[in-house]
């Protein structure tokens, strides 16, 4: 997969990071640890200075022998992948819109239909819901007093 651009031998040690710039120069830096803060002396230093120059198909790094590597960079995307790709995704969402267009057109009357019928039954439920509010206490009382107010109007 990879491939070795430059065979420079570098002795890695722990606690640094080595890293290319831009000019595949190599250089190192100071790894801080949790908790503490990078020092005011702590400035990369530089390795090995090269004459190499990049290829921007290629991505490089430093393997873990110390050497320069290089990897085929993939690009990816859809920008990428032609112009059928770019089509067959335009079809897909036409169809998506149209099968979006025939759900709602559905919905509309069903819910045109469906209003009439529970409005009746809402008033009903309205009217059982006042008399199941009442207390028991109450209907007693109210019991007791229609017969007494039917002998009055006889």
């Amino acid at each position: 997969m990879s491939e070795k651009v430059l065979r420079t031998g570098v002795e890695r040690k722990k606690g640094w990071l080595y890293y290319l710039d831009k000019n595949l120069n190599v250089y190192r830096a100071k790894m801080v640890r949790g908790g503490e803060k990078k020092k005011k002396g702590d400035n990369p230093e530089l390795v090995i200075k090269t004459d190499l120059k990049r290829d921007e198909h290629y991505l490089y790094y430093v393997d873990k022998q110390g050497d320069i590597s290089r990897v085929k960079a993939s690009r990816g995307g859809t920008a990428r992948k032609g112009k059928k790709r770019r089509k067959s995704v335009e079809t897909k969402k036409k169809a998506a819109k149209k099968v979006a267009k025939k759900k709602a057109v559905k919905k509309t009357a069903k819910k045109k239909a469906v209003k009439k019928a529970p409005a009746r039954k809402a008033k009903a439920k309205k009217a059982g819901a006042k008399k199941a509010t009442r207390k028991p206490a109450a209907r007693k009382k109210a019991a007791a007093r229609k017969p007494a107010a039917r002998k009055k109007a006889a």
